[in-house]
């Protein structure tokens, strides 16, 4: 891709800038190829990379190319990232590839995840861009990785990665919350998920979105979300309530009450404003309208 060149005293250069090709012309059609290889994809961009920037061609070796794996790859990144001076970035590495490897299941989300992502952000045009750089998919993988370790008896670990991630990613999931595979939480900053929260599958999430409890009862308090849910920046889903099927969620909302499937709710409290007729999480369209047609922007 070729962009205006800037000069020292900030002003562009029209004389090199060429028009870009459009992100979905250069993307790969994997969902309608029988050969698609993810994990040798994501090499073949990593080595262009390295080759097309010098500066990073260590970092990207460490990090991808010396690794026989996606498994290998996501444990040192995500151990790289979350070590700290008391937590050994070698232990948090073994300790990854041993989750990895006990739950099966869990690499198949990350693949679907990384998916879900190239398919929906139009500022995603490469699998190996939200594995590298992406800490909204930083942050749900080693959400995976800390209820793995929850639910098998590892509890004070799982708290201590909780509150690592808050720090490194900033978000705050508790180990026991659910979520499904094909999942986007883009920007991922103020991303809150308590303890009985529950996603389902492809379902995208902005910066922001709170899935809390709405007292101090203990519990079953708190939303379960369901297939195909867009949930916009800063929304609220409070209390153990339920978001139905391809429902899609205004930014800024408080929602309280059960949302029905295929339903738009808006505002403060959220009311219903129209029907989703498409799947909110992968159409990605941030616009909505009311009953009479009127637009709304959220």
């Amino acid at each position: 891709m070729h962009y205006a060149k800037a000069s020292i005293d900030g002003k562009i250069g029209h004389s090199h800038f060429r028009r870009p090709t459009t992100m979905k012309s250069m993307k790969h059609d994997h969902l309608n190829s029988f050969d698609f290889d993810l994990w040798h994809t994501i090499r073949e961009e990593t080595e262009a990379a390295a080759a097309a920037e010098p500066i990073l061609a260590s970092f990207l070796h460490q990090t991808v190319l010396r690794h026989d794996s996606l498994a290998s790859v996501l444990a040192y990144h995500l151990s790289s990232k979350l070590s700290s001076p008391v937590m050994d970035a070698r232990i948090l590495y073994e300790m990854y590839l041993q989750a990895l490897a006990a739950d099966s299941r869990i690499i198949g989300c990350i693949e679907a995840d990384l998916k879900a992502i190239y398919e929906r952000d139009p500022a995603c045009d490469e699998y190996s861009l939200p594995l590298l750089y992406f800490k909204g998919f930083h942050a749900i993988q080693a959400h995976r990785i800390n209820h793995w370790l929850y639910q098998n008896e590892r509890k004070t670990l799982a708290y201590f990665l909780q509150n690592r991630m808050s720090e490194v990613f900033g978000v705050d999931i508790h180990p026991a919350a659910r979520f499904g595979h094909g999942l986007m939480l883009d920007h991922a900053t103020g991303f809150v998920a308590g303890e009985t929260a529950v996603l389902g599958n492809n379902i995208s999430i902005l910066h922001g979105v709170t899935l809390g409890g709405s007292g101090k009862e203990s519990g079953d308090r708190h939303p379960k979300v369901s297939d195909g849910v867009m949930i916009g920046a800063n929304a609220s889903i409070l209390g153990n309530i339920r978001i139905g099927e391809n429902a899609k969620i205004g930014a800024g909302s408080v929602v309280v009450a059960d949302v029905p499937s295929s339903i738009t709710v808006v505002g403060v409290p959220a009311k219903q404003v129209g029907r989703s007729v498409k799947v909110p999480a992968a159409d990605m369209n941030q616009n909505i309208s009311d009953v009479s047609g009127l637009d709304f922007m959220i």
